[in-house]
């Protein structure tokens, strides 16, 4: 390629990059204003998934597929979901104080003993995302306590019992869904 062509090369690359940019901000002034931006969120408009309420440890419909792990905000309930929408195990946790958004996640880390942001020796630790620099996962007290967490203290922390931490840590492996609902 000589100078001359791979100035035009150039030339044209920077018309048409200036031509998409004018087209995007003329599309996004005209667009009318009760549309969302492209900061808005999807997962704001999950809808809440149907429970059976004469059972509550039965697994809400429109919460995912396949194996994963089902983190109900609401219920502050978890269900492990096998092969076949099999329900393994169903449980309830103390929730931390930082909320993951509903969504779908992989399990990022675990750890087989820490201690926790509030000071708590914990166990089992399956962490699946951050919100605003807090890691949330799922985490057992050692001494196998369950209490409510501090407000004052931003933890991500979802506590579950020792026996429950247990079956999450061995269902919940690196790179396992995490699907969270209301």
């Amino acid at each position: 390629m000589t100078s001359s062509s791979s100035g035009i090369v150039f030339g044209l690359t920077a018309a048409a990059l200036g031509t998409v940019g004018f087209l995007t901000y003329q599309a996004s002034a005209s667009a009318p204003a009760h549309l969302p931006g492209p900061q808005a969120s999807a997962s704001a408009d999950v809808p809440r998934a149907a429970r059976d309420t004469r059972h509550p440890a039965a697994l809400p419909g429109g919460s995912g597929r396949g194996e994963r792990v089902v983190y109900s905000l609401d219920d502050d309930r978890v269900w492990l979901v096998a092969p076949g929408e099999k329900v393994k195990r169903s449980f309830m946790v103390t929730p931390s104080m930082v909320d993951p958004e509903p969504g779908s996640y992989s399990v990022t880390s675990r750890s087989n003993r820490a201690v926790g942001s509030d000071g708590t020796p914990i166990e089992h630790v399956v962490r699946f995302t951050m919100v605003e620099g807090v890691a949330i996962g799922f985490s057992a007290a050692v001494d196998g306590t369950t209490p409510a967490p501090d407000p004052a203290v931003r933890t991500g922390g979802i506590r579950e019992t020792r026996e429950d931490g247990d079956a999450l840590w061995e269902f919940a492996t690196i790179g396992a869904k995490v699907v969270v609902i209301r």
